[in-house]
């Protein structure tokens, strides 16, 4: 670790002396890009975080948002929609560390987010998983795969905490830099609810958790940096070790703690450690700290003050707890075998550590039994707390606007091309990753992973509460801003197709180095992208996380804004994904079948990336927000069986997906043979096919928002006939499952 020689000239300035080592190494990776967002803030202030059911926004640990109440009449007094029940949204990524280690890495990166949510006192209730990893194809890719699958679902299943919802994404520009991001919903109301702005000098500042070892030294500096060739070696002290049991332990004590009221303010340990969460805290609430670094917990030997400080230790709490509330905390602590240190206060001044050196000797050379000389105490960090925090510099960059693609068409026959899209890692079935998570612990889950969006029952509102999550890094590297656009549409359309409305959003925009004009610009555009389409549903983004330096020796990672959107209803049932075994009913694509040369457009679609080609990205529905409603209103209707967004493999995938063995379709598309490559594979968002009884119905609630297709009837047969003119595809229910088994066939 080293500071900038930039960053130490102003930190000179501020301090009027040189830092100590501890100091240094402090501002180091609180103003690294991971911890400062150097490259990224100038360009969050587009997104809108406002809005009535937003309570606490950007800033904190997590976003916290009011449910709408049950008969849908907010309360005008309030201001809010509900008083009586809040959730809280987070999202974090732990990309770096998941290619040193994808087990650990990713484990912890599941711990982290957890720990966000209990600081802001809430009791998680749901986790969603966004992967992105090389080409399927390749034994690194699928070893990371692997990896990170199983330390997600070891760390989630081990602390009962169900992960419902989920994507996973491959692409040659992941492979020497996978991402993982994870998403985490928390339950609290107003009189549970905490922040991170520490309260009140004189309140004492207690580590709660784990003991601190020396795992995860400079883990913020590591996360903003391009890894390496040899990062999987050299890199692997600034990966954490996770401990999920200790993890259950500290959620059940937080849980008790909040409802007992002993916490004024709470962060958890994660980047910078100790240092990080302790001086954001005071800084918030324009406060400052002591702390008395040796009274730290530790479980190895010898540790100095810059590890006890800036270790990355996981299942670790800071609180602020009133003096008088402190020997409760230690006893609720103690049963639930916790560590527990009261490591200094709060005070009115600078952010303070100091450490008494337990290895030097000041006791008499004699043995008269005369009392020793007190230790010496070293004061190793003296700073301004929102200097250290915020005194960052932002860079200025570069950027260069990237240009859509050209027109290059493959030709292949499209029997073909539909057995390998539907059989494509990325538009497969994922069943081999869920199945190894526990997705209904908690009794909550209604909808789980598999379908478009999951639904877990917040029966304290009686909402069912919608999640989607994902990305698409095949739409964003060919359009950055039109597809992250699409990218915010399309998962605003999964909870709709769950029959709910969308409510608030966070995101983890993923890109590479940022100094590179190309990639910058690629960064602008997801941003502006995801801004304009979430401001358009009215979906406010209420929090998120930044990760640049994506970036190794296999080049840059495309990208990727992965969005995780939640929607409610009232109720917690929803209309199934597979067709309702109900012969004679009609299956209707609302949206555009691209048929019109104007609208067609295949770019950034499964179909290109399998056969090479390239194409612009296809334009968007006119009236994005009217649509979504529409969907929404639809799905809850009494006529509608079915419902499934069309999207990644476009209308092929989407087909074949609904098939049962006891239900199947006869397709009929108004084109030639020639031209049917076009509405089977094109991926414009915002399109949902609807199994119902009643068309009219459909036709009703799309007016002047959408165009209503009818493309085929819902047969008993469990087969998938799909003809243009004399042209006929044909699959069974059992033959797509095989064409769909592509990962579970190979890590099976």
């Amino acid at each position: 670790m080293s500071l900038a020689d930039s960053d130490r000239e102003l930190v000179v300035e501020e301090l009027g002396r040189e830092p100590t080592p501890a100091e240094a190494a402090l501002f180091e990776n609180l103003w690294s890009e991971h911890c400062a967002y150097r490259s990224s803030r100038p360009l969050l202030s587009a997104f809108e975080s406002d809005g009535e059911q937003v309570v606490v926004g950007p800033g904190d640990d997590a976003a916290v948002v009011a449910l709408p109440s049950a008969d849908g009449d907010d309360d005008p007094a309030s201001g809010r929609a509900d008083d009586e029940t809040y959730i809280t949204m987070g999202i974090e990524s732990h990309n770096h560390p998941s290619y040193v280690d994808p087990f650990d890495g990713a484990a912890t990166g599941v711990g982290g987010i957890v720990r966000d949510t209990l600081s802001m006192g809430a009791y998680p209730i749901a986790l969603a998983d966004s992967l992105y990893f090389g080409e399927f194809n390749r034994e690194h890719a699928k070893y990371l795969f692997e990896g990170v699958v199983e330390g997600i679902s070891h760390y989630g299943n081990c602390i009962g905490v169900p992960t419902v919802a989920g994507s996973v994404d491959f692409h040659e520009d992941y492979e020497g830099n996978p991402l993982v991001n994870v998403a985490c919903i928390g339950l609290t109301n107003e009189d549970r609810l905490v922040t991170a702005e520490a309260q009140e000098p004189g309140n004492k500042l207690v580590l709660v958790g784990n003991a601190t070892g020396r795992d995860g030294l400079g883990g913020a500096s590591f996360a903003s940096e391009d890894l390496s060739e040899d990062a999987e070696t050299e890199d692997r002290p600034a990966v954490q070790v996770g401990d999920p049991y200790a993890e259950k332990l500290l959620i059940e004590a937080n849980e008790q703690l909040i409802e007992e009221g002993l916490i004024e303010s709470a962060r958890d340990l994660g980047a910078a450690g100790l240092g990080g969460a302790s001086s954001e805290m005071v800084a918030k609430g324009g406060l400052g700290a002591h702390i008395e670094l040796e009274r730290v917990h530790q479980r190895e030997p010898k540790m100095n003050a810059l590890e006890i400080l800036l270790a990355e230790s996981q299942e670790r709490m800071c609180y602020e707890v009133e003096p008088e509330n402190v020997d409760r905390v230690e006893e609720i602590t103690e049963r639930f075998d916790l560590g527990c240190s009261v490591i200094g206060e709060v005070t009115d001044g600078n952010y303070v550590c100091t450490f008494e050196n337990s290895e030097t000797r000041h006791t008499s050379d004699d043995s008269s039994g005369e009392q020793s000389e007190p230790r010496e105490r070293e004061t190793v960090v003296d700073v301004d707390a929102h200097f250290l925090g915020e005194g960052a510099p932002m860079n200025d960059l570069e950027s260069e606007k990237p240009e859509q693609p050209d027109t290059d068409l493959p030709e292949v026959d499209v029997e073909a091309a539909f057995e390998t899209v539907v059989s494509s890692p990325n538009t497969a079935s994922k069943r081999w990753v869920y199945r190894q998570y526990d997705h209904e612990v908690g009794v909550r889950t209604s909808v789980g992973p598999g379908d478009d969006a999951a639904i877990v029952a917040v029966r304290e509102a009686e909402q069912g509460l919608a999640i989607s999550t994902g990305s698409a890094p095949n739409w964003t590297s060919t359009a950055p801003y039109e597809g992250a656009r699409a990218v915010a549409l399309e998962n605003a359309t999964n909870v709709a197709a769950k029959g709910a409305t969308p409510l608030a959003a966070v995101n983890c925009l993923n890109g590479a180095n940022p100094e590179k004009p190309d990639v910058y610009g690629g960064f602008e555009g997801i941003v502006d992208g995801l801004a304009d389409m979430c401001e358009t549903i009215d979906a406010p983004v209420v929090g998120g996380n930044v990760s640049l330096y994506n970036d190794s020796a296999a080049g840059p990672i495309p990208p990727t804004p992965t969005l995780a959107l939640v929607g409610t209803k009232d109720g917690y049932d929803a209309p199934s994904l597979s067709l309702a075994p109900k012969a004679n009913t009609d299956l209707l694509l609302v949206g555009d079948l691209g048929l019109e040369a104007g609208d067609l457009a295949l770019g950034g679609s499964e179909y290109l990336a399998r056969f090479d080609g390239s194409d612009r990205f296809p334009a968007l529905p006119d009236d994005p927000a009217a649509l979504v409603e529409a969907i929404a209103e639809i799905a809850d209707d009494d006529s509608t069986r079915a419902v499934h967004d069309v999207s990644h493999g476009g209308l092929a995938v989407s087909l074949a997906e609904m098939v049962t063995d006891e239900a199947g379709l006869t397709v009929e598309l108004p084109v030639t043979d020639a031209d049917l490559a076009a509405p089977l594979f094109h991926e414009q968002p915002g399109r949902v096919l609807i199994q119902t009884e009643s068309p009219d119905a459909v036709a009703s609630a799309f007016e002047n928002v959408a165009p209503v297709v009818k493309v085929g009837s819902v047969t008993d047969d469990g087969r998938l006939e799909i003809t243009a003119e004399e042209r006929t595809i044909t699959a069974d229910a059992a033959t797509i499952r095989e064409l769909r088994a592509t990962i579970e066939d190979e890590l099976a």
